[in-house]
């Protein structure tokens, strides 16, 4: 059933295979694109998982996690926070699209610049000629230095060296999984395991937020799926949360 839930890492949370479908304003066919901007309702991204689902049959273990807006400020908001919690590519990608279509909608706001006025972008100059040089200079470098020779001290050095970039990288990884954990959101959550018939009737009743113009959301389909579903922390209703 759909309600709305606290999204936030455990340790519980192990590698696993699943069908993974997005619903978003940019998916071809299904939001409304106008000039000023990318829209989709919940009612109409619930329809599109439910299309998907329904062409699989069986049974699947099925989770889904949606944010909705009836402002895009308060949409990228959401957005936002469900990509840090859960930076799924699916749902990076939405981000990136949200963010470029706000930045685009401000551009057209601004005076445009002339075109000649500024240099292109910096981007690598690749051309045979200059990889062909790099390689060959690379080797160059490597063969140098495997015939400099071979003693204790380097040995010890480089062992040192190496520890403490063990150490450095071991530290850093901690620190980062200690800061992921910190990070929650709050979001439009849908859980069921069972026939897929069973799944679709539930998935389509009190579709959340049904008047937001923009939403998205990511529907994951497996055969165990318990690892995601230790992220959902359901809200207690007697503390207010």
């Amino acid at each position: 059933m759909w309600r709305e839930a606290r999204l936030a890492l455990t340790d519980s949370l192990a590698a696993l295979n699943c069908s993974i479908v997005p619903a978003h304003p940019w998916v071809y066919g299904l939001g409304q694109q106008t000039s000023n901007g990318a829209y989709l309702s919940p009612v109409n991204a619930v329809s599109y998982l439910a299309q998907k689902l329904a062409g699989t049959g069986g049974h699947a273990d099925v989770v889904i996690m949606m944010v909705t807006g009836q402002t895009q400020e308060s949409f990228m908001k959401s957005l936002g926070g469900l990509v840090d919690v859960f930076p799924a590519p699916a749902m990076t990608q939405v981000k990136r699209l949200a963010q470029s279509a706000a930045a685009l909608a401000v551009e057209k706001m601004q005076i445009p610049a002339k075109a000649g006025a500024a240099l292109p972008a910096s981007m690598p100059l690749s051309v045979p000629t200059s990889r062909a040089a790099l390689t060959a200079a690379a080797i160059s470098k490597a063969q140098a230095a495997a015939g400099e020779g071979f003693s204790i001290g380097g040995l010890k050095q480089q062992i040192s060296s190496f520890n403490s970039l063990r150490d450095g990288l071991i530290s850093r990884a901690a620190s980062e999984l200690k800061t992921l954990q910190g990070k929650s959101a709050r979001a439009w959550v849908f859980t069921s395991r069972g026939d897929i018939p069973t799944t679709l009737i539930e998935l389509v009743k009190n579709i959340p937020d049904p008047s937001a113009v923009y939403s998205a959301a990511v529907m994951l389909a497996g055969e165990n799926l318990d690892g995601i579903k230790d992220m959902i922390h359901e809200f207690d209703p007697h503390t207010g949360a």
